[in-house]
């Protein structure tokens, strides 16, 4: 009783988060123009703009769908381009607001469909509504600490993050435009397609199906109870109303639920973390549009058959472990399952998740700044979801027509070289064994360089 009380005065908080951050930031902003208020100033945290060109050669392709990765008519050929402003602003001693402004254009290869591992995490799918190429607000939030020790430590400047003190020990709530991921499924080696690896397998783990709009992000609201050895943390975000949706559901009845704890069991910096989430919304059945499917005779239509208050449920668990170099140099694994029965709905098509890799620092070589990045993942699905494939069934991301099941296997590597302060540049190969899970298809090779300029 008391965790659904909890939940269900966090669903009416969330309702008014998005007017209070918006409002609290611009009240910050106009006092911060008056002389005896210089606190609440908005400061700069930070600029960048990443450019991600990709090149996929012809491979095996007997068949094709309408989700289908194809390399004809020039969707070998992708490039990314996105650009960002991330300011931020001390309201209070305790409340802190943040806005970052973005813009992404261009498109993936394939049209970023195909895969359950897209090759690059800078893309931004179109889903059901032309979202156009234009700037704009990836996130506006509050953030609120309650100190529980006297011990802090220091933070630097960073996106989303003022510079400061922080209490070791502290009670954190965030509320507005966020993104799940910002909070949730950390990991030092893996989790940033702009520094690290580009695949989605490495960004995230692929079976946590975390609410969030077409680009990424939600209306949410965090908190979270953090000590220095571990942390637990929940959160509440709106889901879309469709699949790869823009617009968002009635917070009343739809959510995603994330709860997530943090170990860091001892010196060497071990980090652990627990993943449990739970979604409801307006959602397809596998089984059921199968079954209508047979009935009427037709292929089976995920889409259509979406219901609302439907669920949806799974776990992760990922590990990052420093081995040299002051933690440059380190391992990473993730594993991650969902119930599978719902339909994939907001982040990609995959319902079984084991990756590991690791991060090496040139620091070996004589070239300090410099990284090299391998890694692996396998995805899977459940058996509902290979048996409305393999009808004809087409979701958001998949459908080739037919299915022969096989699991995905990605293997990338990447080299980041440092150019002075402000700038990156990075070669990078992926190849891809039966991709979108079809042993009939591939395999896939992807060759990418990325550039990125950051202050």
């Amino acid at each position: 009783m008391v965790l659904i009380a909890i939940i269900s005065l966090c669903k009416k908080l969330l309702k008014k988060s998005a007017f209070i951050s918006a409002s609290v930031l611009l009240v910050g902003v106009a006092n911060a123009e008056t002389p005896s208020e210089p606190g609440w100033a908005p400061q700069l945290l930070g600029m960048q703009a990443t450019i991600i060109y990709q090149n996929m050669p012809a491979f095996s392709s007997p068949y094709e769908g309408p989700q289908s990765l194809t390399f004809k008519n020039g969707e070998g050929h992708g490039h990314t381009e996105t650009y960002g402003i991330y300011l931020g602003s001390q309201i209070l001693p305790r409340l802190q607001a943040y806005l970052d402004v973005e813009q992404a254009r261009g498109n993936g290869i394939g049209h970023a469909v195909g895969l359950g591992g897209i090759t690059n995490g800078d893309v931004i799918r179109q889903g059901s509504t032309d979202l156009g190429q234009n700037p704009y607000i990836a996130r506006l939030f509050l953030r609120y600490l309650i100190p529980l020790s006297r011990e802090t430590a220091s933070v630097e400047r960073a996106m989303d993050q003022l510079p400061g003190e922080e209490p070791l020990s502290r009670i954190e709530i965030k509320g507005g435009l966020m993104a799940a991921t910002d909070d949730f499924d950390q990991n030092r080696y893996a989790n940033n397609t702009r520094i690290q690896f580009l695949n989605w397998g490495f960004i995230n783990n692929t079976a946590w199906d975390f609410a969030a709009n077409t680009r990424g992000y939600s209306y949410g609201l965090l908190v979270s109870y953090i000590r220095p050895s571990w942390k637990l943390a929940y959160g509440i975000y709106k889901m879309p109303t469709t699949a790869n949706g823009n617009e968002f559901d009635h917070i009343g009845t739809s959510s995603g639920n994330n709860l997530e704890l943090t170990l860091r069991p001892n010196q060497e910096g071990t980090v652990m973390r627990f993943l449990a989430y739970y979604n409801t919304g307006r959602m397809g059945n596998y089984e059921e549009a199968i079954s209508t499917g047979q009935a009427t005779g037709m292929e089976p239509d995920i889409a259509k058959d979406n219901r609302p208050g439907r669920h949806k449920y799974g776990f992760g668990f990922n590990v990052e472990q420093p081995l040299a170099d002051a933690g440059e140099t380190g391992a990473f694994a993730r594993i991650g399952w969902n119930d599978g029965h719902t339909e994939d709905f907001a982040f990609t098509e995959v319902d079984r998740h084991l990756s590991t890799g690791m991060q090496v620092s040139g620091v070996h070589w004589g070239r300090t700044e410099d990284r090299l990045g391998v890694a692996y993942v396998w995805h899977g699905l459940s058996p509902e979801h290979r048996e409305y494939l393999a009808a004809g069934g087409t979701g958001f991301l998949l459908g080739d027509g037919k299915l022969n099941y096989g699991l995905e296997q990605i293997f990338e590597t990447y080299y980041r070289v440092q150019l002075g302060q402000y700038a990156q540049l990075s070669p990078d190969f992926q190849y891809i064994q039966n991709p979108g899970y079809n042993r009939d298809r591939g395999p896939v090779e992807v060759y990418s360089v990325r550039l990125r300029l950051s202050y």
